[in-house]
């Protein structure tokens, strides 16, 4: 499918507004006969810590499975999504193995979290099944040589750009002069991989960094990592961490009686609404990197509102994260080169997702889709945005931008 059609179906598809039940019906084998429907495993974090983004990263997914399934499946044969609960690297490889084996899945989707994303993905290379990466950011996911690997969307080294940028061109001229910086990190894959392309980043642009400050993860106390940053002076705070991460954090600084001129946080926690709820009027003005939410000028990701709109249809409420719309874009790529190589056949499907040639700006998350030999999507982008009056909105690149930044961090 050349770029044009596939941007036309791709919008069409979100006017379709698929109802629960029938796509439903769709999915399953009408037949019994497992060789009537596509069987693809979806392995996400479904409980435990992670499971809110987990599961609205499945969503997206999921999206993505009915809209086809409503026009007629996938060469003629419906899908049917098996989903595994990946709560830690153990359950991932075994949900891997599991759905790449006995359960007959010819291929594998997921993940949102990197650690999970890295054995889970070891997993299935080893068992010669293709995963497609829609959501893990870590570098490292895809710098292994795996032939059977695609990631949809961007990388960990992105993430740092734009932090970078954000703290170079964006921030002095809010904040009156060039920020003191320090890093906060959850030290595992994701916060590590994350904060120490932020350091290079950093130091290649002449900013000093404070402070580069680790904890372990699912940790409950931030009180000696902010007492830290206090005594560092740190203006701007960097932070990579877990999905409930910003509220722990939000809540020592206040006990502290401490904050920065700014946060900025990569993703995760920091771009949920939930959050934003939990947090209060301090999150007021606190920026993220992260996928393109829904707030963003319709010219460079076309089809954006028409996706919440849809997605509200669906679930019945608007979408908590941009995570859902990541994974719609990357299933709905995936599901095309497969469209592309008449199946799963390895060499195949390898060429096809290679071939893929879609230009930037034309898509609802504004990403494009090219894919090196590593089979990362180096179309896409992260987005700087910020919460402001309670919205999280786009106020970086220029193009993208839904509002102007903000300086005050607070609203108390």
């Amino acid at each position: 499918m050349r770029m044009g059609a596939l941007r036309r179906s791709l919008l069409a598809a979100l006017a379709l507004g698929v109802p629960g039940g029938a796509a439903a019906q769709v999915q399953g084998s009408p037949t019994g006969n497992p060789a009537a429907e596509w069987r693809f495993g979806a392995i996400y974090p479904l409980s435990g810590a992670p499971a809110l983004l987990g599961d609205e990263s499945f969503r997206g997914l999921e999206m993505a499975v009915e809209e086809r399934n409503v026009a007629g499946g996938l060469l003629g044969r419906p899908i049917r999504l098996l989903r595994g609960d990946a709560g830690d690297e153990a359950s991932a490889v075994g949900e891997a193995r599991r759905l790449g084996g006995p359960e007959r899945c010819a291929a594998l989707f997921g993940t949102y979290g990197s650690t999970l994303s890295f054995a889970a993905t070891q997993a299935s290379e080893g068992q010669g099944v293709p995963y497609f990466e829609l959501g893990a950011i870590a570098d490292s996911i895809t710098e292994r040589g795996f032939r059977n690997l695609y990631r949809t969307c961007p990388r960990g080294g992105d993430f740092a750009r734009l932090t970078a940028e954000a703290v170079t061109a964006i921030l002095p001229s809010l904040l009156g002069a060039p920020p003191r910086a320090a890093l906060l990190y959850e030290d595992a894959l994701y916060g590590a991989s994350v904060s120490e392309m932020q350091v290079t980043r950093l130091r290649e642009a002449g900013v000093e960094v404070l402070e580069r400050i680790s904890y372990p993860p699912r940790t409950t106390d931030l009180s000696g990592p902010v007492q830290r940053l206090r005594e560092a002076g740190a203006e701007v705070l960097l932070h990579t961490g877990g999905q409930n991460d910003p509220i722990l954090l939000f809540r020592t600084m206040r006990e502290a009686g401490w904050r920065p001129r700014m946060v900025i946080g990569s993703g995760a926690g920091y771009s949920l609404a939930d959050t934003a709820r939990a947090v209060g009027p301090a999150f007021e003005g606190v920026m993220s990197i992260d996928f393109p939410a829904f707030a963003i000028a319709d010219r460079v990701a076309p089809g954006n509102a028409a996706f919440a709109e849809a997605y509200k249809r669906r679930y019945g409420a608007d979408p908590r994260s941009g995570h859902s719309l990541a994974n719609l874009f990357g299933a709905r790529v995936a599901l095309d080169a497969i469209q592309r190589a008449g199946g799963l056949d390895k060499d195949k499907l390898r060429a096809a997702m290679l071939a893929t040639d879609i230009a930037e700006g034309t898509t609802p998350t504004g990403w494009g889709a090219a894919f090196d030999e590593r089979g990362q999507n180096t179309r896409a982008r992260p987005c700087l945005m910020q919460w402001q009056d309670g919205r999280l909105v786009t106020i970086h690149p220029e193009a993208a931008a839904a509002a102007h930044p903000r300086a005050r961090l607070g609203a108390d």
